[in-house]
Order: C-alpha cells, then structure tokens, then sequence
C-alpha cells in the first residue's frame, strides 16, 4: 500500500504547471537517495513548501515548473522539453534510497552532462551538492574531509563543489563578492540571517564566486577554516550552471534576500538574464580549499547528522 501511495503521489504531482505559452519550463527534481528535507517533501498529496514557493515565482517570473521525483525519466528525449533543471536532492541518485522513488541510471546521470553542456541551464540549491559524493562517501569520516580535485566524481565538478557537513543553525554573514550578477542588486554588500550553513570543498577551479561566507566568526569545528563559497555560477560547455548552498529552512525560501539571490540564478541558468561569469576562486576566497579539521572525538563508525 506504501508503494502504492507513493505512486499516486507522484503521478499527481509529477506534471507541469500552467502558464502562458512564452514561459520557459523548469524541471524542479526533489529526489532524495539521502536526507530527505522537509520543505522538499510532499505531503497528503499538496507540493511541498519550496514548491509552493517556486509557484508563485513561477507565476510572477514567467516560469513553468515540472515537479519530480522520478529519477528513471532522466534521459535524452526527456529533458529537452525543459529550459533548465533544478536540483534539491541527496545521496547516489542512481540508488532508490530514502525515499524509495525510481533511480536515475548512469545514462541518465550522462545524459543531464549533456543536456547542459548542449546550452541549457542547471540550478541547485542546498543538499543538491550533498548528491553524487566521491567514492561514495555517505559516512562522516576522514575521506569526508578530502579533496580530490579532477579526481572527484564527476557530478561534483559539473556543480562546482561539495558537501563535507554542517554545524548547529546559526546567523551568519556572507559578503557579495559580484554585485552586478542577476539577483544581487538589492541584497547589499553583505547579507545574515539563520540558516543551516553548509562547510563545502572541491570547489572547481573554474567557478565565479557569488558570495563568501565568513566562517572564522562561527561557531563549530565545522568552520574552523578560512572563509568559503557558498553561492556561485559557471559555464558547462554552452550551458549555464549555477548554485547555492542556502535553502535549509522553511523560511529561508520566504525570505525576501533568498528569493531575489535565487529568482537571479533561475534568470540566468534560464537564459533570461545575462551576466560574465570568469573564474574568481582565488581572488574571493583564497583559502577555499583549506577544509575543516576531522573532529577526532567522533567514532569512525557513528551514525552520520541528518543533513
């Protein structure tokens, strides 16, 4: 019966939003292999809060989103009918896991390469970069805490980065390191508010860094490191990528920062707006790849935090 639910569920909310003829369509895939978040999750048949929330950009922006869970569809033929994809996922896709829904294939996983670097866009936020980990690395430990550079899978290079772990919520402040990008006009030179901070790694080399979180003045082994990225865009062959750390909780996707930062991102991954993106990594956040230190206290074998 459980299976069936989930089947029902997906049918019903697996299907295009309605919206003039001019609109681009975004496929918004909220699959979790992993952790599941709450305000991706659906509920008694209703789009979940950050669903609810792309609707109504949706409607003021010109956008038609697609809501899937459904990793199987992940092929060539499928997402040429979408502008852009946008991710909000966790885990090895190419596993049901969690959340039971159908996995994508290596094909698949190929094929999203492909779409994007054909000129199409990728957006993703929060435990999108907790997806496709090195070496499958689902526990905590010390690889965790790892660079691989070119060796990293390569769904972390196409993203630009990764998810090492996170420390308790807190109000932390990120400097915007390109004012001009879509979305930042308003947002200042540095923003704050309560989040659930990601500590990331493996940046790409080729990144354009967005913003820059001031990790020293937080509290948590998590960001004893110089400060990171935590929103940036890059090209993938003739296409768009673009990502941002933030988006843990509820009313991150209510708050007005979040939602202009992220109606820009959607922009320019769609093709709306333009903006350069050459690489700045090591103009905006020098010490980027220095990570965290493994915090020696914890067994190696102890159940990883929910995410």
């Amino acid at each position: 019966m459980k299976n069936l639910a989930l089947c029902a569920l997906a049918v019903m909310l697996a299907f295009p939003i309605a919206a003039s003829a001019a609109s681009k369509s975004i496929l918004f895939f909220t699959k979790s292999s992993g952790f599941e978040h709450s305000v991706i999750s659906w509920k008694n048949g209703q789009p979940s809060h950050a669903e609810k929330v792309l609707l109504e950009l949706g409607k003021q922006n010109g956008w038609t989103f697609t809501f899937s869970k459904d990793g199987a569809k992940f092929a060539k033929d499928y997402l040429a009918q979408f502008d852009a994809v946008f991710f909000y996922t966790s885990g090895n896709l190419c596993e049901a896991g969690t959340d039971n829904q159908p996995a994508m294939t290596t094909t698949g996983k190929q094929a999203l390469f492909d779409y994007v670097r054909s000129g199409k866009g990728f957006i993703g936020t929060h435990a999108c970069s907790d997806s496709f980990h090195t070496d499958n690395e689902a526990k905590k430990g010390q690889d965790r805490y790892v660079n691989h550079g070119p060796n990293a899978d390569p769904f972390v290079r196409f993203l630009g980065g990764e998810f090492i772990k996170h420390g308790a919520q807190q109000i932390a402040t990120n400097a915007v390191t390109d004012t001009k990008f879509p979305g930042f006009d308003q947002a200042g030179a540095s923003f704050a508010f309560m989040e659930e901070w990601y500590s990331l790694k493996d940046f790409s080399p080729d990144i354009h860094v967005l913003t820059v979180i001031d990790a020293p003045a937080m509290k948590g082994v998590e960001y004893q490191r110089p400060p990171y990225p935590i929103t940036w865009a890059r090209n993938e062959g003739k296409g768009r990528v673009w990502y941002t750390a933030m988006g843990h909780r509820e009313d991150v996707w209510t708050n007005p920062i979040f939602q202009q930062i992220l109606v820009g991102g959607i922009k320019w991954a769609v093709g709306d707006a333009k903006a350069s993106v050459p690489p700045n990594l090591k103009q905006t956040a020098p010490g980027a790849d220095t990570n965290p230190p493994f915090p020696e206290s914890k067994a190696a074998g102890a159940k990883p935090d929910a995410k």
